[in-house]
């Protein structure tokens, strides 16, 4: 199996099998060593001021948080010399966030928005990514930096 089967069926499983990101419509849609994705549409549960109706910063956050984490697992994967389900498994399952800033930029408006990260740095017990989240205008959000554990 190579890495981008590997990628895709991560993916595929998170994207089935985490019932927060589904709760809030979140979907992986990149899932590579050098960039992640993860989209969702605008939904009214969504809202955290109903004077302005904007996203809720928690659900911003989290946005963030799953982009930042998948980036971090993707560089694990990349990093590791035997590729199985079990070796897979054995090495995401220490993932964990440690630390999440997130600054915001603007009221979350839109009808969709896409989360995008990238690896600052990456050793072998701590990733550090870069996180972006942007409606489909392309107005800049927020933006944050995850500090993940990964080995």
């Amino acid at each position: 199996m190579d890495k981008t089967e590997v990628y895709q069926r991560v993916a595929e499983l998170w994207n089935t099998n985490m019932p927060f990101n589904q709760l809030l419509g979140f979907e992986i849609s990149r899932f590579d060593e050098e960039r992640s994705e993860v989209s969702f549409k605008w939904q009214d549960k969504l809202i955290g001021n109903p004077m302005q109706k904007i996203l809720h910063g928690g659900v911003t956050a989290a946005a963030l948080d799953l982009a930042g984490g998948v980036v971090a697992a993707a560089s694990i994967i990349a990093n590791m010399d035997e590729v199985s389900p079990l070796t897979i498994q054995e090495n995401i399952s220490k993932l964990g966030t440690i630390d999440l800033r997130t600054d915001f930029l603007r009221p979350g408006r839109g009808e969709h928005f896409v989360a995008t990260a990238y690896i600052i740095r990456s050793g072998s017990k701590v990733a550090v990514a870069r996180m972006e989240l942007h409606n489909e205008k392309g107005d800049h959000i927020a933006f944050g930096t995850g500090t993940y554990m990964v080995g």
